[in-house]
């Protein structure tokens, strides 16, 4: 019997640049400034998870992340047994906030029980398939950059859905570069746009005017959930499926937004709720008929290895095309075997645990430490 007593918790910050700036409403991503998480036990395994800190969504950053990994939740949870994961959920949770840092935990020590069990953890979370639908993320630029972008990755790939970064100010230019990239996908692309609380509720009701011959299948994040009266107007004659992302950090927050009528989807990160939490979450919105799409958070390799396991895993997280592709954004990475996309689908990987191994040559060139 293998010994999971959990014996360290590392948090190790790095950085590795994007090839080109990625721009939203919310902000703008230039370099992956995340934080490696590694939980040692007493029996050798090593399980590793991603964090990458977004300040202007949840608040989190890259010191401040290490600084809670290593002074707070490492030491309630040196000691226990990692299998014991109820327990280790609700010791973290004792730390109000700080999802991202929380999730790459979580997700770290399911790596160590799979490896310890010698499974996938794809397959212990469910198993329902061995891949997934890509959907690459398409951030701002001008219309003619935002086709080539699909374009490219349409031919390179194999990839025909598209999740498209809306909400600046005019609504024009947006609307503009929406009705470029049907023109040149054709009918057979699927788009869908986030807006990533940019708009107003009036401008995003307008704009979903102005696209309605499109073709849209989701809409998301359009305006503020903060917005409560604005929103709940918004949704409500909204013709696609609108999709809660950011606004849905907890479980807590899908069933206010669910139930309260600001949201009739829900965008699953495991960025930000684990695998355990994101379990919550499916449960949740499967319970509450609602669907959910498998999202990014602008992700490298091993982050995107992480929500391709948790999709792989369930009939609901599979029904849709996956946010899985813009680690190629990225300059380089830290995984010894890239991930791959072929015919517009990814494989999850088959070794044990998350099945992905990080190089130890690029880990020393790429940590800040």
């Amino acid at each position: 019997m293998s010994d999971l007593t959990i014996t360290a918790v590392e948090a190790i910050p790095y950085r590795i640049a994007y090839r080109k700036p990625l721009r939203f409403a919310s902000g703008e991503v230039t370099h992956a400034d995340h934080v490696l998480v590694r939980v040692h036990t007493a029996d050798g395994h090593v399980g590793t998870a991603d964090a990458p800190p977004r300040p202007f969504t949840y608040g989190e950053t890259q010191r401040g992340m290490v600084a809670v990994i290593e002074s707070v939740f490492a030491p309630q949870l040196i000691g226990l047994d990692a299998s014991r994961r109820e327990v280790l959920h609700q010791r973290m949770h004792r730390t109000v906030a700080n999802p991202v840092a929380k999730a790459a935990v979580d997700m770290a020590v399911w790596d160590v029980l799979g490896q310890a069990w010698n499974m996938p953890v794809t397959r212990l979370l469910g198993g329902y398939t061995d891949r997934m639908r890509v959907s690459h993320m398409l951030g701002f630029d001008c219309p003619d950059a935002m086709v080539d972008e699909a374009e490219r990755m349409r031919d390179t790939y194999g990839i025909t859905t598209f999740k498209v970064k809306v909400g600046r100010r005019p609504i024009d230019d947006d609307v503009e570069v929406v009705r470029a990239l049907r023109t040149s996908l054709g009918s057979k692309a699927e788009l869908y746009i986030d807006g990533n609380r940019g708009w107003s509720a009036s401008e995003s009701a307008r704009a979903l005017r102005e696209l309605s011959d499109v073709g849209l299948t989701l809409a998301e994040e359009l305006c503020p959930a903060d917005d409560v009266l604005g929103r709940r107007w918004l949704v409500a004659q909204t013709p696609v499926p609108f999709v809660a992302d950011e606004s849905v950090s907890t479980p807590a927050e899908v069933t206010r937004e669910i139930l309260g009528g600001s949201a009739t989807a829900i965008s699953i990160k495991t960025a930000r709720t684990g695998f355990t939490g994101s379990n919550e979450v499916l449960s949740l919105a499967t319970g509450l008929g609602v669907e959910v799409v498998m999202g990014n958070q602008i992700d490298g390799q091993l982050g995107s290895a992480c929500t391709l396991a948790f999709g792989c895993a369930k009939k609901a997280t599979s029904a849709r095309a996956g946010e899985l592709s813009n680690f190629l954004d990225m300059s380089d990475d830290l995984l010894t075997e890239p991930l791959r996309i072929v015919d517009g689908e990814m494989l999850a990987p088959t070794d044990p645990g998350i099945g992905v191994h990080v190089d130890p040559d690029k880990l020393a060139h790429f940590r800040l430490d």
